[in-house]
């Protein structure tokens, strides 16, 4: 492996050149996070004499190992995370570029996990793939998770500003490095895209609704983390006055938060978002740890009750899995139709037995549970993703593209059929490395596929198929026959507008 070297605005880097790609792992974009400023936005990171070595990756955000309860056969199959140490000092970059001289499109990846675990260090996230498909640059970080990057405190103490969205500065601020940086790596800083899936698709519409960001994207792609509302000022004190709780801190004594162990934080946070996982789906982005909507940095939405005006220029591709919710749920002993209803009452009120019917009639093949789980998928991702795709698209200012990755798993007795994260490594073509994929050849191909597509839109803001509308709503259908179909399931989305 030869070395590379590159010019930064904060020093030279040493990075690898890997099969034809040059690799650049652990570069800091903000100075750590520690002592006092802990819950305070990311400060520039300090410049270095010589040579600073980027041939690893940087440390992890401090996060629970399992914090969605994956069963043991499953969890090993969704590597969301690396494998290297926790710490608060997580505010490095890695980057991936097939040369380092042009002006070549920069694809600037949010990883999943919610809000409150992963890391740009996942072996699904390797960009050395992507870069040898096409002439791009490749980029992921980490950011701070969970408490330590969304808990809202300035409403208890003034001190804390800022702190219910420290990990979405952070993240801003690593958009900044690139502005600043990229192009020493052969990347465009005015051609960059942002794409994320689950929590990172969220990050990605938080991102397009946040006025500190304008400017440093210009186009984005949410997969499978839809955000249609955030945390308001009073959700986020709710939660921020329960984590304190559960410390034993009364609210004038919010400053011991700065010195305690980050573990005793962790261990707060997951007593507190052990009870919000069980809130109805539509406030789920509003209990926990999310992105508070303060009114200034944050002002609102990021998607209610239109979509960001703030972005309205910037073209959008989103879409969703087929069987989303099976990665959740799927190994659970579920329903049988007599019982089915009552089961998504909760979800679904007094519409319960009524859509479930409907949904047994368009699917009559489907057994209980299948139907149970699509509901879930429904709610979680499929439809806010289309209410968003429309509201984008009432701004009449970019293209908008639609997706449904429908492709299924054959691992685990193929119960994951198209399940959330599931088109991760196609989009990265990592598929090799990928064990929930399974082995079966006949899967490479669409990875390529997939990959090229989301490399087209990178490059030209159009994958390559055509714009969606409210008339026919053409959605590109990702299986092993891809293919444009016209409003896919178009009859079950109807059955939410009666």
């Amino acid at each position: 492996m030869a070395e590379v070297m590159v010019e930064t605005a904060s020093g030279r880097v040493r990075g690898t050149e890997q099969r034809g790609v040059n690799v650049f792992k652990g570069i800091p974009y903000a100075a750590p996070p520690l002592g006092e400023n802990r819950f305070r936005p990311p400060r520039k990171v300090e410049s270095w004499t010589g040579v600073r070595d980027a041939l690893a990756y940087g440390n992890q955000a401090i996060q629970d190992d399992n914090v969605f309860a994956l069963p043991p056969d499953l969890l090993p199959m969704v590597e969301l995370s690396g494998v290297e140490p926790l710490s608060e000092d997580c505010l490095t970059l890695n980057v991936w570029t097939s040369a380092t001289s042009g002006a070549k499109p920069v694809l600037f990846w949010c990883h999943g996990g919610a809000f409150l675990c992963g890391s740009g260090s996942s072996l699904w996230y390797d960009g050395t793939n992507l870069c040898r498909l096409d002439d791009v640059v490749v980029v992921t970080f980490n950011h701070r998770l969970g408490a330590l990057g969304y808990l809202h405190l300035e409403d208890i103490a003034p001190d804390f500003k800022g702190a219910g969205t420290a990990g979405m500065r952070d993240i801003v601020a690593a958009l900044e490095w690139v502005r600043d940086n990229i192009a020493s790596f052969g990347g465009d800083p005015g051609n960059v895209t942002i794409f994320g899936e689950s929590g990172g698709g969220a990050k990605v519409s938080v991102l397009l609704a946040l006025p500190a960001a304008k400017s440093l994207f210009h186009k984005a792609v949410i997969q499978s983390g839809p955000a249609v509302q955030m945390a308001t000022r009073e959700d986020g004190t709710k939660t921020a006055l329960q984590v304190l709780a559960e410390l034993g801190l009364r609210e004038k004594e919010v400053a011991k938060l700065r010195t305690l162990p980050a573990a005793k934080i962790l261990a707060a946070q997951g007593v507190v978002q052990a009870r919000a996982a069980g809130a109805p789906m539509a406030e789920r982005r509003r209990r926990g740890f999310n992105p508070v909507i303060d009114g200034t940095y944050f002002p609102g939405g990021p998607f209610n009750p239109a979509a960001p005006s703030v972005s309205a220029h910037v073209p959008l591709m989103i879409g969703s899995n087929k069987d989303e919710q099976s990665l959740f749920l799927g190994h659970l002993p579920w329903v049988t139709f007599d019982n089915l209803p009552a089961a998504m009452k909760p979800v679904l009120g007094e519409r319960a037995a009524k859509i479930v019917a409907k949904y047994h009639a368009a699917q009559p093949g489907r057994p209980a549970d299948q139907i149970g789980l699509i509901l879930m998928g429904e709610l979680g991702q499929r439809l806010p993703s289309l209410q968003m795709a429309e509201r984008k698209l009432a701004l009449k200012a970019a293209d908008v593209f639609v997706y449904l990755f429908a492709w299924e798993t054959p691992v685990l007795g193929g119960r994951l059929r198209a399940c959330h994260t599931l088109e991760i490594p196609f989009v990265f073509n990592t598929l090799e490395g990928a064990a929930i994929t399974g082995s079966d050849p006949s899967r490479l191909p669409l990875g390529e596929t997939v990959a090229r597509a989301w490399l087209a839109f990178a490059r030209t803001g159009n994958p390559g198929w055509k714009p969606y509308d409210t008339t026919i709503r053409p959605t590109m259908v990702f299986d092993l026959e891809s293919r444009v179909e016209n409003d896919p399931f178009g009859a079950e989305r109807k059955i939410w507008e009666e």
